[in-house]
């Protein structure tokens, strides 16, 4: 089946060519982010198959429906950029992940705990210029600290089981209690008591209307003062303009992100020879207690092998006309 791949970068290009080799799909690689101006490229197309931050919204899909696409596969579990709705009225189909290596996120955001904590990254600087002071480096044992999780899903669930084996103490706030949050001794809570009460906070939860800025200026006035706020899930979860102004002041202690609200125009690409015209993702990265990477945490062998075995059962079964198993809902 002849399928456009959208923000195809190298390491989707060798590997999708690699698992598609029993399958045998015609895959055009873009590496264009798809909007309404690069959706031309899919012309011909049954199938276009996107990433995070493509634009699928109502009229890129109506401009692939006219030209003959039917099905939309998204590498990935979050799907909140793309209008299911409108694909529905346009008779298209769309897939995603269901499941892949959640221990990839899980293990990554522990991962930028402890370097924004331990200052990880300002060390290794520092030593490749010779310099090893200590001042400036401190940080604090999480051994006994609070955690709050919010969003204790799959991924949110094993973060917790790594910080429980840590010795600390597990708050969680989520629409759906998980038993095995509450077997490590985790306790539900509102947003705000948890934010009152956590030295960490850890979000893990989708990017919906009701989960969009769930930090913001007034969750982190009720802060408790000098925690740690890590985001492994999406940009929009977080008011990034309230959380500099909450870095400024001292209330937010550190922040640890690997992905942010504008982040379509940066990540996945080379802009080091650029101007980056983005204020505050440049105001971000100026803080000592700020660590910014460019949305890898999925980023594993594991995560990958799965994300790219899945998306060609899709394609296998639209092509075959079976049932589409990781169907996303209108």
């Amino acid at each position: 089946m002849k399928t456009a791949v959208f923000s195809a970068r190298r390491y989707d290009q060798r590997l999708l060519t690699q698992a598609n080799a029993h399958a045998g799909h015609e895959l055009i690689f873009v590496q264009d982010r798809l909007t309404a101006d690069t959706a031309r490229l899919a012309e011909g197309c049954a199938a276009v198959c996107v990433f995070v931050n493509d634009s699928v919204d109502a009229e890129v899909l109506a401009r692939l429906a006219a030209q003959g696409t039917r099905l939309v596969a998204t590498r990935s579990t979050g799907y909140n950029h793309i209008d299911a709705s409108a694909a529905a009225a346009l008779g298209m189909a769309v897939v995603r992940v269901t499941d892949y290596s959640p221990h990839s996120v899980a293990e990554f955001a522990v991962g930028l705990l402890l370097a924004v904590n331990r200052k990880i990254a300002r060390a290794s600087a520092r030593t490749r210029d010779g310099n090893f002071e200590l001042e400036g480096l401190m940080g604090f044992d999480l051994h006994g600290k609070t955690v709050g999780v919010i969003g204790t899903g799959k991924i949110g669930a094993i973060f917790a089981r790594i910080l429980h084996g840590f010795g600390c103490t597990l708050l969680g706030h989520d629409v759906v209690a998980n038993p095995a949050f509450e077997a490590l001794g985790g306790r539900y809570l509102t947003v705000p008591e948890l934010m009152a009460q956590s030295d960490v906070i850890s979000l893990h939860c989708p990017l919906l209307p009701s989960t969009h800025h769930i930090v913001n200026a007034a969750s982190l006035a009720g802060l408790k003062r000098g925690a740690i706020l890590v985001n492994t899930s999406r940009g929009g979860l977080v008011d990034t303009e309230a959380a500099v102004l909450a870095l400024k002041s001292g209330q937010l202690g550190g922040l640890a992100i690997d992905v942010y609200e504008q982040e379509a125009s940066l990540f996945f690409q080379d802009l080091s020879s650029t101007i980056i015209t983005d204020d505050v993702i440049q105001r971000l990265v100026s803080f000592p207690n700020v660590i910014v990477t460019g949305h890898q945490a999925f980023f594993t062998v594991e995560a990958i092998g799965q994300i790219m075995a899945t998306t060609l059962e899709s394609l296998d079964d639209f092509e075959a006309g079976r049932p589409l198993r990781n169907l996303i809902p209108a």
